[in-house]
């Protein structure tokens, strides 16, 4: 398994569109947010960076998840799979692989998107556990996104096919709280906002940062993560022994 990490770490490091994809547009995103739309944003906070932060390191996983869906592809249409399968390993290190993969360069795009944040004026008042919970969602988070991705990655049969997860992904967290909160938003679209994943992962890891209690949105988010997590592990796995 570790071999195969670091076989699928080495492509993501040699592919410069990748580094470019999942880091700048979300800092892009931030900047846009924070220097020309911000002033006209009524969030709540004086430091609008504080209040945008959560929703961007989201968008940031979700542009890397995508890129989990392509490379299953590609081993799965050049073969790779058949022929580690022909070798004394654990049938399931290939596709383990890729899961640790998308673990490990996410929570790298994370810091990075971090360091910049805080560049721009982010600050928390947080503590060393409340971080080690912060990236623990963000973990659990990833694993959840990336098993989903497995499935698309394993089932499709293009690349465009591939594509349609990565538009669903991003998809969400434009409608929930990671702009604005959620009360200023219509009735119908407050309501879908109010009751989706992201929102409740965006409010506990915002009441982590700023020092606050988590109330039950943490129950909330983590029962979504692992429900969705469990759910597509299953179908995943079971996708992956159909293979062959």
């Amino acid at each position: 398994m570790g071999v195969m990490l670091g076989r699928s770490l080495r492509h993501i490091f040699r592919s410069v569109d990748t580094i470019m994809t999942v880091c700048l547009s979300p800092i892009a995103i931030m900047l846009l947010f924070v220097y020309v739309l911000g002033g006209a944003i009524q969030a709540g906070t004086d430091n609008y960076v504080n209040y945008l932060l959560p929703g961007i390191l989201l968008i940031t996983i979700a542009n890397g998840i995508g890129y989990v869906s392509y490379r299953l592809l590609l081993d799965k249409q050049r073969g790779i799979f058949e022929r580690f399968h022909s070798m004394p390993i654990a049938r399931s290190a290939p596709l383990w692989g890729h899961v640790l993969t998308s673990l490990v360069s996410n929570l790298i795009s994370v810091v990075v998107v971090i360091l910049v944040a805080l560049v721009m004026g982010f600050r928390s008042p947080a503590g060393v556990l409340s971080w080690f919970a912060v990236f623990s969602i963000f973990a659990l988070f990833t694993l959840t996104l990336t098993w989903v991705a497995v499935i698309v990655g394993l089932s499709a049969k293009s690349v465009d096919g591939v594509s349609g997860i990565a538009f669903a992904i991003h998809f969400l967290p434009f409608l929930s709280s990671a702009f604005v909160p959620t009360t200023s938003m219509p009735g119908p679209v407050r309501a879908f906002a109010e009751n989706q994943p992201v929102t409740s992962i965006l409010e506990t890891i915002r009441a982590l940062l700023s020092n606050q209690p988590v109330g039950d949105e943490i129950w909330v988010a983590l029962a979504w993560c692992i429900g969705i997590m469990l759910v597509a592990y299953v179908f995943a796995m079971r996708v992956y022994k159909n293979q062959g």
